[in-house]
């Protein structure tokens, strides 16, 4: 009786050799009226088809130790006999079994193979043989169906390989079908020469050759045959290619802890629970590893894919990314660096853009916030040399020794030293639109780090011009709102200015009216200071509200700087937390009176900004041709995207009631005074604000102002 493992691989092969034999019956005739798509070799082909599903019959029906197992022998015979021809038809189709001198004998010599050895297993069935004898037959069985195995094996490489290009895709599936139903024999047959005994459980599966071999063969008959592929997605190949790995691991354990279990001895079981234990650790800890996924990926999509990306599932990832909308969703800035970071697996990146003066400044960063950025990230020259040659930068030839070519090659770009020593930064990529610089993009480090080639340069600057446009867009519609602002405000501002200019008139007549008909002199004289006064302020008052929009100043003039801090430092006298820490006697040109106001908003600032027992500090020193005034504060700081787009622009204010015209006016202000406004903040911790004016005599620096009382003339 056979036991219970046997019958079940004995019911498997029947089911497969029988699902094999309609397979390939049914493709035959299916393929009868279309027979002409396989042109000469057509009937070759089908009569190949109608031997092979009777083969798979014969498996089926005689299984070993059958009666009648000759037949099964005699269908095999057929079945390879059938597709040499075959193979020879194909080689004549394109003219090449007269060009190859060795097709013919080659075939000649398999078919003499194969009917020998059907003749003489025809003959020993008829005669008694001993164990030995038997033995023996069953190798030279095995060794012919070997060497016709092998021999078919090598007919279907050439037949593909010699091909011609134009007649390779009509050959693929066929040449497919046949190498994997001979492939199986070979390793088939060579696991029984070696055994010396029939496998029988892989012999059970025999049928899924059959059943290959037909689907290959319909592929090849389909009307789209030469533009099929198989394609499978990148999704499936990675989550089968892990499945496969950690089957093999966990048969390898098992495979493990079964030689342990047998020559362990007598502490065969503690160092089986053991190994167990410590491969499961292992398994929990290597295979959720970032590093191992990644390692895989880059593996599979360099050895198992024609290109390294699909663009498909890069395209809608991007997509998705910088579409999104929504409360909650990410600033612009952002959402641009976290697209170009998906295309690398980066999980990090930084967003630098243009400032005022061509250098660029930190605009945003995605899940990258223990750098320092100075304000100046990277010279404006670089603008230049990244709009003319929209050149990919891989920062470890940078670092590397020995990389002078790469330095030659990129135009003598300068990296700047933050950058080089920040080991995490990986790559930058220019955002470049219509030939001018929007953008650069700093990749941080992913988990595989490897060599950029052709297809990521390609794919990272067509996704650069992509997001140069929507940054271009985005300032484009802001600066169109900033323009509609400005517009209403210039209609409110032009009524003010009218009604404060009729005011100031009045009083101007008033006061010369006062003049000439007052009769008490005290009261006429203190009428006169006032009126006086009170026209001075309004006429001021005309004149600053006339500088919004271009930052005009009165005059530029020799001022001592002292002068101005100490006029600040005598507004806020009344809140000690106001800290003069450094004021150098300078002589500068600007205006005493915007000056003052630009520094008093900044202080107010710092002030609202900070704690109540938080320090604001004021100084003034030199610096290089100019004096700096800066303000620094422990505040809550400010944002680098809101720096950027927020800070300077009118109308837009963070206090309640406020205007969110005082930044703006402090900036036009100092830049009509030739001078420089710079901002360096850091949510949480503070903000530090620079103003630069030119020194009004650099031969004298360091030298004290005087009174005019006490300059010698």
């Amino acid at each position: 009786m056979m036991h219970a493992p046997g019958l079940f691989w004995s019911k498997l092969g029947v089911a497969l050799d029988l699902t094999g034999a309609i397979a390939l019956a049914s493709l035959a005739l299916w393929l009868w009226p279309r027979r002409n798509r396989f042109g000469d070799v057509a009937p070759g082909i089908l009569c190949a088809l109608a031997v092979t599903a009777l083969w798979c019959l014969a498996i089926a029906a005689l299984p070993i130790g059958a009666p009648g197992r000759d037949l099964v022998t005699f269908a095999e015979s057929a079945r390879n006999l059938s597709w040499l021809v075959v193979i020879y038809q194909l080689f004549a189709d394109d003219g090449r079994h007269s060009s190859l001198a060795p097709i013919r004998p080659v075939i000649y010599a398999l078919v003499f193979v194969e009917l020998l050895h059907f003749g003489i297993e025809l003959s020993l069935s008829r005669v008694g043989m001993n164990d030995q004898v038997q033995r023996i037959a069953f190798e030279f069985n095995v060794m012919f169906r070997l060497l016709v195995t092998v021999g078919g094996l090598v007919l279907v490489h050439n037949l593909y390989a010699g091909a011609s290009r134009d007649s390779r895709p009509a050959l693929r599936w066929p040449t497919i079908g046949l190498a994997g139903l001979w492939a199986f024999d070979l390793n088939l047959y060579t696991i029984a020469y070696l055994a010396a005994h029939w496998p029988a459980e892989i012999a059970a599966l025999r049928g899924l050759a059959a059943i290959a071999l037909a689907g290959f063969f319909a592929m090849a008959a389909a009307r789209n045959a030469e533009d099929l592929r198989i394609r499978p997605s990148r999704a499936v190949t990675f989550q089968t290619f892990s499945l496969l790995v950690i089957g093999f691991y966990l048969v390898a354990m098992v495979a493990v802890a079964q030689w342990l279990s047998y020559a362990g001895g007598n502490f065969a079981r503690l160092i089986e629970l053991a190994f167990l234990t410590l491969a499961s650790a292992i398994a929990l800890v290597v295979l959720p590893s970032r590093r191992v996924r990644g390692w895989l990926k880059v593996m599979l999509a360099k050895h198992f894919f024609q290109h390294r990306y699909d663009y498909r599932e890069e395209w809608l990832r991007f997509t998705r990314t910088i579409g999104s909308g929504g409360a909650e969703a990410m600033p612009l800035g952002q959402r641009v660096v976290q697209a170009m970071a998906d295309v690398t697996d980066s999980p990090a990146g930084l967003l630098l853009c243009p400032g005022e003066h061509g250098d660029l400044t930190l605009a945003a960063r995605w899940n990258w916030h223990d750098i320092d950025i100075p304000a100046g990230a990277i010279p404006a020259a670089a603008t230049t040399f990244f709009e003319r040659t929209n050149f990919i930068t891989d920062l470890d030839d940078w670092r590397a020794e020995g990389h002078a070519a790469e330095r030659e090659m990129s135009g003598g770009l300068t990296v700047p030293a933050w950058l080089l020593a920040e080991t995490r930064a990986w790559a930058l990529v220019p955002l470049v639109h219509y030939e001018r610089l929007v953008g650069l993009v700093v990749l941080a480090r992913p988990q595989m780090v490897r060599k950029f080639d052709w297809e990521d340069f390609d794919l990272l600057r067509v996704i650069g011009q992509q997001l140069a446009s929507y940054l271009a867009e985005n300032a484009s519609q802001e600066a169109l709102a900033e323009a509609s602002r400005f517009d209403d405000f210039h209609r409110r501002i032009a009524f003010v200015m009218h009604d404060i200019k009729n005011l100031a008139s009045q009083f101007s007549l008033l006061a010369r009216n006062a003049e000439l008909h007052a009769e008490k002199p005290e009261f006429r004289a203190d009428m006169l200071v006032t009126l006086r006064a009170s026209s001075e302020k309004l006429n001021a008052l005309i004149a600053r509200l006339s500088r919004y929009g271009n930052g005009a100043v009165d005059k530029l003039e020799e001022v001592a700087g002292e002068q101005v801090v100490r006029a600040v430092m005598q507004r806020f006298h009344a809140r000690p937390q106001v800290v003069l820490t450094q004021c150098d006697p300078l002589a500068i040109t600007a205006n005493a009176h915007s000056l003052e106001q630009v520094l008093v908003h900044l202080v107010q600032n710092a002030i609202d900004a900070s704690r109540p027992d938080s320090p604001v500090f004021l100084s003034l020193t030199a610096d290089g041709l100019a004096a700096r005034f800066e303000v620094v504060d422990a505040g809550s700081g400010m944002s680098p995207e809101f720096v950027r787009t927020r800070l300077f622009k009118p109308f837009v204010s963070t206090k309640s009631g406020g205007f969110g015209i005082g930044a703006f006016e402090a900036r036009e202000l100092v830049r009509a005074m030739r001078g420089r406004l710079d901002v360096e903040s850091r949510e949480g911790l503070g903000s530090r604000f620079v103003v630069r004016v030119p020194l009004a005599a650099p031969g004298r620096l360091g030298a004290p102002t005087l009174p005019e009382d006490q300059k010698v003339a």
